[in-house]
């Protein structure tokens, strides 16, 4: 019985030594623990500013004038004045169709008009000598009217003739295709020696379109539309259809908005199979850069300008769903407030609510805080980080 007991006793001891250790190792931890110092952190009042709420929306470009030449006389090729994919001036010769067969028509319509002025001053003559021969009772009323449908008859014919005559001109000058735009033309769409055909379907020549400005067309939402309309009616914003609303755009390889233009029209119905409405933009295109079929993007004012409380991204962190902020009481002590995110400008990000101007709010070391936690704060403050990209 004792050689039993005496295992069992040492059993104990050890148990206990080993408590005893653990008891004054952990109480190291939490005295070095409190020893200690806070942590660090930088923090900063809001930035607080009049901002402007900007709605983004995709788009194209477009030509604001945008001709298919076509052939309107039948004919062959006989020239070509342009290089392909230049720029054209108004009024510019592009084209010439051999305009022989339509110069010997004119010179026909010429004289059937010059003819036809003879018989038309005869008949006048017969009638004016008629009407002296009437006055002594020596010519019949029957032959005086005869006279006088022969003189209208003569007057109409030389209308027609007239009217011939122009067809003919027009035929001529419509043998010299000129450009009704200025604008860059497109590769020539017949060669020297080809057939073309002016009738009722006539023949592309080219294509040309305008460079200078350009348009930019794109679609907003129903429930945008409604609200720019609302705020319009209210007086808050600028009529979108009088060419009063100034609009952004960037190319798709640019990051700055540094083309402005107007916003010229909107679309009177809205598309029942998407719910949106058309619109566009007129937009200079000095540099030439634009071509017709550009992606861009737009931006337009959604608000009016307020005042906003601003924050940098880098002070924003994530509970699940939730968007946090930190800040420290009076007591430098870490609290957590959950914050209402509005839409980003030049790198700030707007902050609906959560957020008042004269919080202190943690901007660097969020890394090394939580609720609750007591830390050194260093001040710092909220600058616009205006970069390309922020913009």
């Amino acid at each position: 019985m004792k050689r039993c007991a005496l295992p069992a006793a040492a059993a104990m001891l050890f148990l206990l030594s080993a408590c005893n250790e653990e008891a004054v190792t952990g109480s190291g931890t939490d005295a070095a623990e409190k020893a200690r110092p806070p942590p660090t952190v930088t923090v900063a009042a809001p930035l607080v500013e009049e901002v402007v709420d900007w709605d983004e929306f995709t788009g194209r470009f477009e030509a604001a004038r945008d001709v298919i030449v076509r052939a309107r006389v039948t004919g062959y090729v006989q020239d070509i004045h342009f290089t392909d994919g230049e720029m054209v001036e108004k009024e510019q010769l592009l084209f010439t169709i051999d305009p022989r067969t339509y110069e010997a028509d004119l010179a026909v319509a010429r004289a059937e008009l010059a003819a036809a002025e003879t018989d038309r001053q005869l008949a006048v003559d017969d009638l004016n000598r008629l009407e002296k021969l009437t006055a002594g009772s020596t010519v019949t009323e029957s032959r005086l009217d005869q006279a006088r449908h022969k003189r209208d008859s003569a007057a109409a014919n030389v209308e027609a003739a007239r009217a011939r005559f122009a067809r003919a001109q027009l035929n001529v000058e419509f043998t010299e295709v000129r450009s009704p735009i200025a604008g860059r033309i497109s590769d020539a769409k017949a060669d020297v020696g080809d057939l073309v055909i002016g009738d009722a379907n006539p023949t592309e020549l080219a294509r040309i379109v305008s460079v200078d400005p350009m348009h930019f067309t794109f679609e907003m939402s129903e429930r945008d539309f409604l609200r720019y309309r609302r705020s319009r009616v209210a007086g808050d914003m600028a009529n979108s259809r009088d060419g009063s609303v100034a609009i952004e755009i960037r190319l798709s390889d640019e990051t700055e908005w540094n083309r402005v233009g107007t916003i010229d029209f909107v679309d009177n119905v809205v598309d029942e199979g998407t719910d949106t409405i058309r619109l566009r933009a007129v937009v200079p295109n000095s540099d030439r850069v634009i071509m017709p079929g550009l992606f861009g993007r737009l931006r337009l004012a959604g608000s009016p300008r307020y005042e906003a409380i601003l924050l940098p991204d880098s002070a924003i962190t994530s509970d699940q769903s939730r968007k946090i902020v930190f800040v420290l009481d009076e007591n430098d002590t870490v609290q957590a407030r959950i914050v209402e995110l509005g839409p980003r400008d030049a790198g700030m990000r707007v902050i609906r609510n959560g957020v008042r101007p004269d919080d202190r709010v943690v901007i660097s070391g969020l890394m090394r805080v939580r609720p609750g936690l007591t830390v050194t704060p260093q001040d710092g403050r909220v600058t616009r980080l205006r970069t390309a990209a922020a913009r």
